[in-house]
């Protein structure tokens, strides 16, 4: 079930990635009133603001791939009737 599941699990972690990225420049907008979350490397941002885009990029991409992860396995499972984690 792990090898069937596996060309599914690629797929569908590329569109979370996808996903994931529009949810955290929203939410970076929303924060900051900026498009784009600053990266380390940018000088004109301090500690604080790069700090947080950090933490909201690790929380915003986690939290899409749980749900992308677990959604793909529970589709799995309705169309084969196994858990391909199991």
């Amino acid at each position: 079930m792990k090898l069937l599941y596996a060309p599914f699990g690629l797929l569908s972690s590329v569109l979370g990635g996808l996903l994931a990225g529009a949810v955290l420049k929203r939410a970076w907008r929303t924060i900051a009133d900026e498009d784009d979350a600053p990266s380390a490397r940018e000088s004109e941002y301090g500690w604080r603001q790069v700090l947080l885009a950090a933490a909201l990029q690790g929380a915003v991409f986690g939290a899409v791939k749980a749900a992308v992860d677990r959604g793909g396995a529970e589709g799995l499972r309705r169309v084969t009737g196994a858990w391909p984690g199991d």
